[in-house]
């Protein structure tokens, strides 16, 4: 690695070391230890997926308890915004209009974490310890005030810090966080479970059923990931003639899941939206809602597997377009054997990613819920399901993806620079 992947890699450490002790620092005005006990007997609802996505900031009420899924939430809703209408999908593709798109983005993220904190907020005034103290120790709006700036700056910085890393970093800015508090997590999964079996809470067969569910899932979750279509194509004899000392590319290769972690990221940020607001609340109507979207009923999962599905379809439609491509491969010279030019192999190109869009889709909808609902079967008590693997699985591969891109780039300018 040459000095400047290396930078790269060392400033994406200092970035990620600054976010987890910024999940140290808590709200003023709140009740640590109240706050801690309260979230002992709440790790496999609603509460412990918030709490795993935060990297455990949530049990200390931290700055960045609502963590960067405001900023995801923002993001989803301008997407679907750009899809729906054209003046803002064009706003998207230009230079300046795309300064404008990421403001807006930016001003509708300060709107829900605000909404999100002052729900946070009200939520926790009759929130009592074991012994009945109260878990806010300020006025109550002087601690609405000072928990929703507060928050709002923890939110803000997780965004600036998600935007440096894929700036000046190895890219996946916000990935990575996500990623960083997912896995900041699981030593104490692995301490509870420790403690579990010593107890007898937990059989020793249990584990080890886990364990091998959990290689299972990452195991597929590598072998479709690195899946792909390669559909042939052929250069015109003039065009092979022009690039004989070139390499040309006699594929185009499709992923079969052309959407990657960004499905199960949009909807897990869709849930949390109204959980957060709703988890804390005693009113027995918005607690009714809630039970709903506790991550152990079947509801949950069926509306996270659905999320799944429409955001691949979505996602993938806006990734790969096959206009742009079959029109690249007409200029070039290219065609694909036993299809025209043009419209035709446009056709081709979005019949075929359909199809495999199908497979990613099902693929990803089946590992985000099928892990936990196994899991919950075996009476697990902390949330560590299919969605956390499958994040942190395809972080991990695409984030090696980019470091040996890299790498190869800087032997290529490497030999051009020595006229090789």
């Amino acid at each position: 690695m040459n000095k400047n992947l290396v930078n790269k890699i060392l400033i994406t450490i200092g970035f990620l070391f600054v976010y987890r002790l910024l999940a140290y620092v808590p709200v003023p005005g709140v009740d640590t230890a109240v706050i801690a006990s309260f979230f002992d007997s709440h790790q496999a609802d609603a509460l412990g997926l918030f709490n795993m996505f935060s990297g455990n900031a949530v049990e200390r009420l931290s700055i960045i308890s609502l963590g960067i899924m405001p900023y995801i939430t923002a993001s989803i809703i301008m997407e679907l915004l750009a899809a729906t209408f054209p003046t803002l999908g064009q706003m998207k593709k230009e230079r300046d209009g795309m300064v404008k798109y990421m403001q807006i983005i930016r001003y509708a993220t300060i709107v829900i974490t605000i909404i999100q904190a002052i729900g946070v907020s009200v939520g926790l005034q009759s929130l009592t310890g074991p012994t009945g103290n109260s878990a806010i120790l300020a006025d109550q709006n002087t601690f609405i005030l000072l928990s929703a700036v507060s928050m709002l700056a923890g939110t803000m910085l997780l965004m600036w810090i998600g935007e440096q890393i894929t700036q000046s970093g190895i890219g996946n800015g916000i990935s990575l966080i996500i990623f960083a508090g997912i896995v900041s997590a699981i030593p104490s999964a692995i301490g509870q479970t420790i403690t579990m079996v010593n107890t007898g809470a937990m059989s020793f067969i249990t584990v080890i059923a886990i364990l091998a569910l959990i290689l299972g899932t990452v195991a597929i979750i590598i072998y479709v990931e690195l899946g792909e279509r390669r559909v042939p194509v052929t250069y015109a004899k003039k065009t092979m003639m022009q690039n004989q000392n070139k390499r040309v590319m006699n594929y185009i290769p499709i992923k079969v899941n052309l959407a990657g972690v960004i499905p199960v990221i949009f909807a897990s940020a869709i849930l949390m939206f109204p959980m957060t607001v709703m988890s804390t609340s005693t009113n027995p109507t918005v607690q009714m809602f809630a039970d709903y979207l506790n991550p152990n009923s079947y509801f949950f999962n069926f509306l996270t597997f659905s999320f799944v599905i429409f955001f691949a379809f979505f996602y993938a439609s806006i990734t790969f377009n096959a206009k742009d491509i079959a029109d690249n491969l007409k200029r070039q010279g290219g065609f694909i054997p036993g299809i025209r030019t043009g419209n035709a192999t446009k056709e081709f190109l979005n019949e075929t990613a359909s199809r495999l869009t199908v497979t990613g889709a099902l693929y990803l909808g089946l590992v985000a819920t099928l892990p936990f609902m196994i899991i919950k079967g075996m009476g697990v008590p902390f949330f560590f399901g299919g969605t956390a693997v499958l994040i942190v699985v395809q972080v991990a591969l695409d984030t090696m993806r980019k470091v040996e891109a890299q790498v190869y780039m800087s032997k290529y300018e490497t030999l051009s620079a020595v006229g090789l």
